[in-house]
Protein backbone atom coordinates (compact mmCIF):
# COMPACT_ATOMS: atom_id res chain seq x y z
CA UNK A 1 0.00 0.00 0.00
CA UNK A 2 1.61 3.62 -0.79
CA UNK A 3 2.24 5.85 1.37
CA UNK A 4 0.07 8.83 2.03
CA UNK A 5 2.52 12.10 1.33
CA UNK A 6 2.63 15.23 3.48
CA UNK A 7 3.86 18.41 2.87
CA UNK A 8 4.39 20.49 6.18
CA UNK A 9 4.33 23.94 6.20
CA UNK A 10 5.11 25.86 9.44
CA UNK A 11 7.79 29.21 10.06
CA UNK A 12 8.86 27.32 13.24
CA UNK A 13 11.97 24.73 12.79
CA UNK A 14 10.73 23.34 16.53
CA UNK A 15 7.31 22.87 14.83
CA UNK A 16 8.43 21.55 11.71
CA UNK A 17 10.67 18.82 13.48
CA UNK A 18 8.11 17.88 15.81
CA UNK A 19 4.95 17.17 13.56
CA UNK A 20 8.29 15.49 10.88
CA UNK A 21 9.07 13.14 13.37
CA UNK A 22 5.44 12.34 14.23
CA UNK A 23 4.46 11.66 11.27
CA UNK A 24 7.10 9.45 10.63
CA UNK A 25 6.87 6.89 13.52
CA UNK A 26 3.62 5.93 11.31
CA UNK A 27 4.30 3.46 8.27
CA UNK A 28 1.61 4.58 6.52
CA UNK A 29 2.76 8.05 6.55
CA UNK A 30 5.43 9.68 4.24
CA UNK A 31 6.76 13.35 4.97
CA UNK A 32 7.44 14.59 1.34
CA UNK A 33 8.32 18.42 1.83
CA UNK A 34 8.78 20.91 4.68
CA UNK A 35 7.83 24.62 3.81
CA UNK A 36 8.70 27.74 6.22
CA UNK A 37 5.84 29.80 4.41
CA UNK A 38 2.60 29.66 1.89
CA UNK A 39 4.50 31.18 -0.81
CA UNK A 40 7.20 28.38 -0.78
CA UNK A 41 4.43 25.66 -0.18
CA UNK A 42 2.51 26.52 -3.23
CA UNK A 43 5.32 26.20 -5.14
CA UNK A 44 6.72 22.77 -3.71
CA UNK A 45 2.74 21.48 -4.25
CA UNK A 46 3.57 20.21 -8.16
CA UNK A 47 6.95 19.34 -7.03
CA UNK A 48 6.31 16.75 -4.17
CA UNK A 49 2.07 15.94 -5.64
CA UNK A 50 1.25 15.50 -1.61
CA UNK A 51 -2.14 13.84 -0.64
CA UNK A 52 -2.27 16.83 2.60
CA UNK A 53 -0.99 19.72 3.73
CA UNK A 54 -0.83 20.92 7.36
CA UNK A 55 -0.80 24.23 7.25
CA UNK A 56 0.06 26.94 10.16
CA UNK A 57 -1.72 30.04 10.08
CA UNK A 58 0.75 33.19 11.43
CA UNK A 59 3.94 33.01 9.17
CA UNK A 60 5.84 35.86 7.52
CA UNK A 61 5.68 36.52 3.58
CA UNK A 62 2.57 34.46 3.21
CA UNK A 63 -0.02 33.47 6.21
CA UNK A 64 -1.90 30.72 6.42
CA UNK A 65 -5.31 32.62 5.53
CA UNK A 66 -4.05 33.94 2.11
CA UNK A 67 -2.44 30.51 1.18
CA UNK A 68 -5.56 29.08 1.78
CA UNK A 69 -7.51 31.85 -0.84
CA UNK A 70 -4.90 30.76 -3.18
CA UNK A 71 -4.39 27.58 -2.57
CA UNK A 72 -8.23 26.78 -3.39
CA UNK A 73 -7.98 28.16 -6.34
CA UNK A 74 -5.30 25.96 -7.60
CA UNK A 75 -5.78 22.36 -5.62
CA UNK A 76 -9.66 22.66 -4.78
CA UNK A 77 -9.60 19.06 -3.67
CA UNK A 78 -6.26 19.25 -1.88
CA UNK A 79 -7.09 18.03 2.15
CA UNK A 80 -5.38 21.13 4.87
CA UNK A 81 -5.14 20.28 8.24
CA UNK A 82 -4.56 23.95 9.91
CA UNK A 83 -2.35 24.20 12.98
CA UNK A 84 -4.16 26.75 15.45
CA UNK A 85 -3.64 28.11 18.99
CA UNK A 86 -6.09 27.51 21.97
CA UNK A 87 -6.84 31.32 22.15
CA UNK A 88 -9.64 34.02 20.83
CA UNK A 89 -7.50 35.17 18.45
CA UNK A 90 -6.42 31.57 17.52
CA UNK A 91 -10.19 30.36 17.68
CA UNK A 92 -11.41 33.01 15.14
CA UNK A 93 -8.43 32.48 12.71
CA UNK A 94 -9.08 28.91 12.45
CA UNK A 95 -12.85 29.15 11.85
CA UNK A 96 -11.79 31.65 9.19
CA UNK A 97 -9.69 29.05 7.56
CA UNK A 98 -12.52 26.53 7.77
CA UNK A 99 -14.50 28.62 6.03
CA UNK A 100 -11.76 29.44 3.23
CA UNK A 101 -11.72 25.76 2.90
CA UNK A 102 -9.95 24.18 5.49
CA UNK A 103 -10.71 20.62 5.52
CA UNK A 104 -9.76 20.42 9.55
CA UNK A 105 -7.41 21.80 12.26
CA UNK A 106 -5.38 20.59 15.30
CA UNK A 107 -4.73 22.48 18.18
CA UNK A 108 -0.91 22.96 18.59
CA UNK A 109 0.76 21.46 21.85
CA UNK A 110 0.80 23.67 24.55
CA UNK A 111 1.47 23.33 28.55
CA UNK A 112 2.88 19.71 27.72
CA UNK A 113 6.09 18.49 29.78
CA UNK A 114 8.35 17.54 27.24
CA UNK A 115 8.72 16.30 23.58
CA UNK A 116 7.84 13.31 23.84
CA UNK A 117 4.53 14.28 25.49
CA UNK A 118 3.92 16.65 22.35
CA UNK A 119 4.50 13.91 19.95
CA UNK A 120 1.90 11.55 21.49
CA UNK A 121 -0.74 14.09 21.57
CA UNK A 122 0.07 14.81 17.91
CA UNK A 123 -0.12 10.78 17.24
CA UNK A 124 -3.71 11.17 18.80
CA UNK A 125 -5.03 14.09 17.20
CA UNK A 126 -3.54 14.63 13.67
CA UNK A 127 -2.42 11.27 12.58
CA UNK A 128 -6.63 9.93 12.57
CA UNK A 129 -7.24 13.09 10.77
CA UNK A 130 -4.95 12.79 8.39
CA UNK A 131 -5.93 8.79 7.34
CA UNK A 132 -9.29 10.32 8.21
CA UNK A 133 -9.25 12.67 5.16
CA UNK A 134 -6.88 11.53 2.22
CA UNK A 135 -9.62 8.49 2.51
CA UNK A 136 -11.57 11.00 2.10
CA UNK A 137 -10.48 12.12 -1.53
CA UNK A 138 -11.87 8.66 -2.76
CA UNK A 139 -15.33 9.65 -4.17
CA UNK A 140 -18.35 8.17 -2.17
CA UNK A 141 -21.18 7.71 -4.74
CA UNK A 142 -24.27 10.28 -3.85
CA UNK A 143 -27.62 8.24 -3.31
CA UNK A 144 -30.79 10.55 -4.23
CA UNK A 145 -32.52 10.11 -0.89
CA UNK A 146 -36.18 9.07 0.07
CA UNK A 147 -38.99 11.33 -1.10
CA UNK A 148 -39.73 13.99 1.48
CA UNK A 149 -43.58 13.44 2.70
CA UNK A 150 -45.72 16.32 2.04
CA UNK A 151 -46.63 18.86 5.55
CA UNK A 152 -49.87 16.75 5.49
CA UNK A 153 -49.83 13.57 4.96
CA UNK A 154 -52.76 10.56 4.24
CA UNK A 155 -53.52 8.07 6.50
CA UNK A 156 -52.89 8.35 10.21
CA UNK A 157 -49.01 8.63 9.95
CA UNK A 158 -49.70 12.87 11.51
CA UNK A 159 -51.85 11.77 14.43
CA UNK A 160 -49.19 9.17 15.60
CA UNK A 161 -46.20 11.84 15.36
CA UNK A 162 -45.28 12.92 19.04
CA UNK A 163 -44.73 16.64 19.03
CA UNK A 164 -41.04 17.87 18.44
CA UNK A 165 -40.17 20.21 21.80
CA UNK A 166 -36.37 20.27 21.20
CA UNK A 167 -33.80 19.34 18.72
CA UNK A 168 -30.78 18.04 19.71
CA UNK A 169 -27.29 17.71 17.41
CA UNK A 170 -23.78 16.33 17.18
CA UNK A 171 -21.26 16.91 15.47
CA UNK A 172 -17.25 16.90 15.25
CA UNK A 173 -15.37 16.41 12.17
CA UNK A 174 -16.20 18.62 9.57
CA UNK A 175 -19.14 20.54 12.11
CA UNK A 176 -18.45 23.98 12.07
CA UNK A 177 -19.01 24.20 8.09
CA UNK A 178 -21.98 21.55 8.23
CA UNK A 179 -23.94 23.83 11.23
CA UNK A 180 -22.98 26.94 9.43
CA UNK A 181 -25.08 25.42 6.52
CA UNK A 182 -27.78 23.80 8.61
CA UNK A 183 -28.22 27.07 10.64
CA UNK A 184 -28.62 29.19 7.63
CA UNK A 185 -31.62 27.47 6.58
CA UNK A 186 -33.00 27.29 9.95
CA UNK A 187 -36.61 29.59 9.98
CA UNK A 188 -36.37 32.32 12.68
CA UNK A 189 -39.58 30.85 14.11
CA UNK A 190 -38.56 27.30 14.53
CA UNK A 191 -40.76 26.85 17.84
CA UNK A 192 -38.20 24.94 19.82
CA UNK A 193 -34.50 24.97 21.08
CA UNK A 194 -31.91 23.70 19.85
CA UNK A 195 -28.99 22.27 21.74
CA UNK A 196 -25.32 20.96 20.14
CA UNK A 197 -22.35 19.51 21.11
CA UNK A 198 -19.24 20.01 18.47
CA UNK A 199 -16.61 18.57 19.82
CA UNK A 200 -13.88 21.68 19.69
CA UNK A 201 -11.46 23.37 22.92
CA UNK A 202 -12.44 26.01 25.02
CA UNK A 203 -12.80 29.13 23.36
CA UNK A 204 -13.92 27.94 20.03
CA UNK A 205 -17.24 27.23 20.93
CA UNK A 206 -18.12 30.92 22.06
CA UNK A 207 -16.86 32.25 18.58
CA UNK A 208 -18.70 29.62 16.86
CA UNK A 209 -22.05 30.89 18.26
CA UNK A 210 -20.92 34.39 17.64
CA UNK A 211 -19.85 33.14 14.08
CA UNK A 212 -23.44 31.00 13.64
CA UNK A 213 -25.11 33.58 15.50
CA UNK A 214 -24.37 36.15 12.43
CA UNK A 215 -25.13 34.08 9.64
CA UNK A 216 -28.42 32.46 10.82
CA UNK A 217 -31.79 33.56 12.00
CA UNK A 218 -31.30 32.11 15.24
CA UNK A 219 -30.00 33.38 18.35
CA UNK A 220 -26.96 30.77 19.32
CA UNK A 221 -24.91 30.77 22.89
CA UNK A 222 -22.28 29.34 23.99
CA UNK A 223 -24.00 27.36 26.74
CA UNK A 224 -23.98 28.26 30.22
CA UNK A 225 -25.20 27.41 33.55
CA UNK A 226 -28.71 27.63 34.39
CA UNK A 227 -29.68 29.07 30.71
CA UNK A 228 -32.98 29.07 30.77
CA UNK A 229 -34.35 27.13 26.91
CA UNK A 230 -35.61 29.54 24.69
CA UNK A 231 -37.69 28.16 21.18
CA UNK A 232 -35.95 29.81 18.29
CA UNK A 233 -32.43 29.98 20.36
CA UNK A 234 -29.08 26.97 20.06
CA UNK A 235 -26.75 26.23 23.02
CA UNK A 236 -23.49 25.09 21.91
CA UNK A 237 -21.79 22.87 24.17
CA UNK A 238 -18.75 24.72 25.85
CA UNK A 239 -15.31 23.39 24.76
CA UNK A 240 -13.87 21.52 27.11
CA UNK A 241 -17.09 21.00 29.65
CA UNK A 242 -20.10 18.55 29.21
CA UNK A 243 -23.37 20.02 28.67
CA UNK A 244 -26.57 18.78 29.97
CA UNK A 245 -30.68 19.55 29.86
CA UNK A 246 -32.24 19.66 33.11
CA UNK A 247 -35.72 20.29 34.41
CA UNK A 248 -36.64 23.42 36.91
CA UNK A 249 -40.16 24.41 38.21
CA UNK A 250 -39.42 27.42 35.40
CA UNK A 251 -38.72 25.54 32.75
CA UNK A 252 -35.71 23.42 31.60
CA UNK A 253 -32.34 24.87 31.79
CA UNK A 254 -29.46 24.30 30.36
CA UNK A 255 -26.30 22.61 33.00
CA UNK A 256 -22.53 22.84 32.66
CA UNK A 257 -20.20 20.24 34.64
CA UNK A 258 -16.58 18.77 34.21
CA UNK A 259 -17.46 14.83 34.63
CA UNK A 260 -15.21 12.36 33.13
CA UNK A 261 -14.30 12.60 29.30
CA UNK A 262 -16.96 9.73 27.23
CA UNK A 263 -15.57 8.55 24.21
CA UNK A 264 -12.32 10.33 24.83
CA UNK A 265 -14.38 13.43 24.52
CA UNK A 266 -15.69 16.24 26.96
CA UNK A 267 -18.19 17.88 25.56
CA UNK A 268 -19.70 14.55 24.72
CA UNK A 269 -22.51 14.01 22.42
CA UNK A 270 -24.07 10.90 24.53
CA UNK A 271 -23.80 12.96 27.50
CA UNK A 272 -26.19 15.66 25.91
CA UNK A 273 -28.62 13.35 24.61
CA UNK A 274 -28.84 10.82 26.98
CA UNK A 275 -30.11 13.71 29.76
CA UNK A 276 -32.35 15.03 26.63
CA UNK A 277 -34.01 11.63 26.60
CA UNK A 278 -34.63 12.02 30.20
CA UNK A 279 -36.39 14.92 29.95
CA UNK A 280 -37.92 15.15 26.83
CA UNK A 281 -38.79 11.17 26.60
CA UNK A 282 -40.12 10.72 22.48
CA UNK A 283 -40.53 14.61 22.27
CA UNK A 284 -36.87 15.26 20.40
CA UNK A 285 -35.51 15.18 17.26
CA UNK A 286 -31.94 13.76 17.71
CA UNK A 287 -29.69 14.99 14.35
CA UNK A 288 -26.06 13.34 14.00
CA UNK A 289 -23.68 14.74 11.47
CA UNK A 290 -19.87 14.79 10.22
CA UNK A 291 -17.47 13.38 12.86
CA UNK A 292 -14.94 10.90 13.32
CA UNK A 293 -15.52 7.74 15.89
CA UNK A 294 -18.79 6.71 17.68
CA UNK A 295 -19.83 9.87 20.15
CA UNK A 296 -23.51 9.45 19.76
CA UNK A 297 -24.06 6.39 19.44
CA UNK A 298 -25.38 5.42 22.26
CA UNK A 299 -27.00 8.89 23.52
CA UNK A 300 -29.25 8.15 20.10
CA UNK A 301 -29.72 4.73 21.71
CA UNK A 302 -31.55 6.36 24.48
CA UNK A 303 -33.66 8.93 23.03
CA UNK A 304 -35.22 5.45 20.57
CA UNK A 305 -35.71 3.35 23.40
CA UNK A 306 -37.75 7.01 24.78
CA UNK A 307 -39.78 7.05 21.17
CA UNK A 308 -37.53 10.09 19.88
CA UNK A 309 -37.06 10.07 16.53
CA UNK A 310 -33.31 10.49 14.52
CA UNK A 311 -31.91 12.21 11.84
CA UNK A 312 -28.32 11.32 10.25
CA UNK A 313 -26.07 13.15 7.63
CA UNK A 314 -24.97 11.01 4.59
CA UNK A 315 -22.00 9.45 3.51
CA UNK A 316 -21.26 11.24 0.36
CA UNK A 317 -21.57 14.70 2.32
CA UNK A 318 -19.87 14.18 5.42
CA UNK A 319 -16.06 15.09 5.78
CA UNK A 320 -15.95 11.56 8.02
CA UNK A 321 -19.00 9.10 8.09
CA UNK A 322 -17.99 7.85 11.55
CA UNK A 323 -20.82 9.12 13.87
CA UNK A 324 -23.45 9.22 11.49
CA UNK A 325 -22.42 5.91 10.20
CA UNK A 326 -22.51 4.10 13.19
CA UNK A 327 -25.85 5.65 14.36
CA UNK A 328 -27.23 4.65 10.67
CA UNK A 329 -25.45 1.05 10.78
CA UNK A 330 -27.40 0.40 14.06
CA UNK A 331 -30.66 1.23 12.55
CA UNK A 332 -31.25 4.00 14.85
CA UNK A 333 -31.79 6.92 11.98
CA UNK A 334 -35.19 7.17 10.79
CA UNK A 335 -34.05 9.19 7.66
CA UNK A 336 -29.84 9.39 6.39
CA UNK A 337 -30.08 12.57 4.72
CA UNK A 338 -27.41 14.44 2.53
CA UNK A 339 -26.30 17.95 4.54
CA UNK A 340 -28.24 20.10 2.37
CA UNK A 341 -31.64 18.71 3.26
CA UNK A 342 -31.12 18.36 7.14
CA UNK A 343 -32.45 21.81 8.07
CA UNK A 344 -35.33 21.34 5.68
CA UNK A 345 -36.31 18.15 7.64
CA UNK A 346 -35.90 19.37 10.76
CA UNK A 347 -37.96 21.91 10.41
CA UNK A 348 -40.81 19.96 8.31
CA UNK A 349 -40.48 17.42 11.18
CA UNK A 350 -40.89 20.63 14.22
CA UNK A 351 -43.96 21.96 12.02
CA UNK A 352 -45.79 18.37 11.09
CA UNK A 353 -45.66 17.53 15.04
CA UNK A 354 -47.84 20.39 15.66
CA UNK A 355 -50.08 20.60 12.59
CA UNK A 356 -53.20 19.64 14.09
CA UNK A 357 -55.46 17.00 12.55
Amino acid sequence: MPQLRILVVDDAVVMRKLITETLRQDPELEVVGLAANGKIALQKIPQVNPDLLTLDLEMPEMDGLTTLKELRKLYPDLPVIIFSTVSQKGAAATLDALSLGANDYVTKPANVGSVTEAMERLQEELIPKIKAHCRRRIPVPAVPPPPTPALSPEGGFRASLPRVEIVCIGTSTGGPNALAEVFGNLPADLPVPLVVVQHMPPMFTAMLAERLSSHSALRCHEGAEAQLLERGHAYIAPGGRHMEVTRTASGQRVRVHDGPMENSCRPAVDVLFRSVAAIYGNSALGVIMTGMGQDGLRGCQCLREQGSRILAQDEATSVVWGMPGVVAQAGYAEKVLPLNLIAREITRQVRLSRTPN
